[in-house]
């Protein structure tokens, strides 16, 4: 297969990209969850390295971890997916902003903030494009037209 040949399939199959964008970010949010879940010593010092934030525990263990975990499946399976999406997204602007950034100066190895902004660019992608073709939302849409508009008997 050459490079043109890459290029037209690529082209023609932009949705299916996208729906692998939309599974990854899924499966990477899930297992972010359990992380947290089974590491929360780990959550809570990178709360604290925010600075005061005496919300951040409570906002953690009630909002972050729910969110990703069923936010994660939800965008796996391609069901509620915009939804799924956005909720997301409130998660990472207070990560790349109040955790990453301030400790951005710091010299020691890091590619926190870059993958986070990553995430966000993508889930905003994911948003704006919806589940894709191979989604629970597509499959859904798809009965709900045929029920609206049977199939004329022959």
């Amino acid at each position: 297969m050459n490079m043109n040949q890459c290029k037209q399939w690529i082209q023609g199959h932009a949705d299916l990209a996208i729906d692998l964008v939309r599974i990854y970010l899924g499966i990477g949010l899930f297992f972010k969850a359990i992380y947290f879940m089974s590491h929360r010593d780990d959550l809570i010092r990178l709360l604290n390295d925010a600075g005061n934030l005496y919300v951040a525990p409570a906002m953690a263990a009630h909002y972050v971890i729910p969110a990703h975990l069923l936010g994660g499946l939800l965008l796996t399976i391609g069901l509620l997916t915009r939804i799924a999406a956005l909720v997301q997204i409130p998660i990472l602007l207070g990560a790349i902003f109040y955790v990453h950034l301030p400790n951005m100066m710091r010299v020691e190895p890091r590619q926190e903030l870059e993958f986070a902004t990553l995430v966000l660019f993508l889930l905003v992608l994911v948003f704006m494009y919806g589940g894709g073709r191979w989604s629970v939302d597509y499959l859904l849409s798809r009965k709900e037209k045929t029920a609206l508009h049977p199939q004329p008997a022959t």
